[in-house]
Parts: C-alpha cells; structure tokens; sequence
C-alpha cells in the first residue's frame, strides 16, 4: 500500500512541477500566467535570502529560469528516476518550496499566494515520510527472511 501511495505522490508532484517549472520557463503554455510571473520574480529577486547575508544579487530573470529548470528537472525526476536521486529531487523541491513561503512571507503576500508553497512543502514532507516508511518495513522483511533462511 505504501508502495502505491509513494508512486502516486511522485507522479502527482512530478507533474505538477514540471507544469509549473514551464511556465516559469516559456510563455507557450500559458502566456499571461508566463508575464506575472515575470512580473512577480522581479519583487522576489529582491528579498533573495542570499542576497543580504552574502551579497549576492540575483537578476530576476536568472532567478526565474533556475527556479523553472529545477522545478522541471526534478519534477522529471521524482517521475522516472528511482533511487536516491529521486529522493535528492524531493528535498530540491522541499527547500525551493521553503524558500518560496519564506519570500511570500518576507513580501507579506495575501495567503492564497502563500497557500501553495505551504501545501506543495507539506505534500514533499509527506512523500518523504512514506518514502522512509516504506523503506523500513522493507528492511524489517529482509531482515526477518533472513533470519528464517539461518
């Protein structure tokens, strides 16, 4: 049970962030939701969390395009790719998800603009957690077959 749970979240959040990485990305999908965010990364350039503590500017459209790659490159990932860099994807999107609440939150934005970070970050946590659930029941059968085989 665990097992599909797991694949759903993946393929779920997988798509999802591929969807939106795109539009981040390219105006084809959807050309005015293309131009707000433009618009909207101009503001979150400027609360960059890196951009006090270490001087680092950040130009809005650099931090436009790397936040869609990442989202697609690991939304591709937690589609197709098993392992450990599926997991490294997940927590990729996690931190990005984190740092999208904090900047909204920085902004003092409305909650519905606050809203999906939080839910996509819970949704990341929890494929963690059954991610390592199911992991250790997988451990726990391997290690009980073995203990039968001696």
């Amino acid at each position: 049970m665990g097992s599909i749970v797991l694949s759903t979240l993946s393929i779920f959040l997988g798509l999802f962030f591929i969807l939106v990485g795109s539009m981040k990305i390219s105006p084809k999908i959807n050309k005015e939701m293309h131009r707000e965010i433009r618009r909207n990364f101009v503001q979150y350039a400027k609360v960059f969390p890196l951009a006090k503590t270490m001087g680092i500017k950040m130009p809005s459209k650099y931090f436009r395009v790397v936040v869609g790659w990442l989202e697609v490159l690991c939304g591709a990932i937690l589609i197709f790719v098993p392992g450990v860099v599926k997991q490294l994807a997940n927590i990729i999107l996690l931190i990005l998800m984190l740092g999208a609440f904090y900047t909204h939150t920085i902004l003092e934005d409305k909650f519905e603009r606050t809203a999906p970070s939080i839910v996509f970050a819970l949704m990341l946590g929890c494929r963690l957690v059954v991610y390592m659930q199911v992991k250790r029941k997988e451990k726990k059968l391997a290690n009980e077959k073995t203990r039968d085989t001696t």
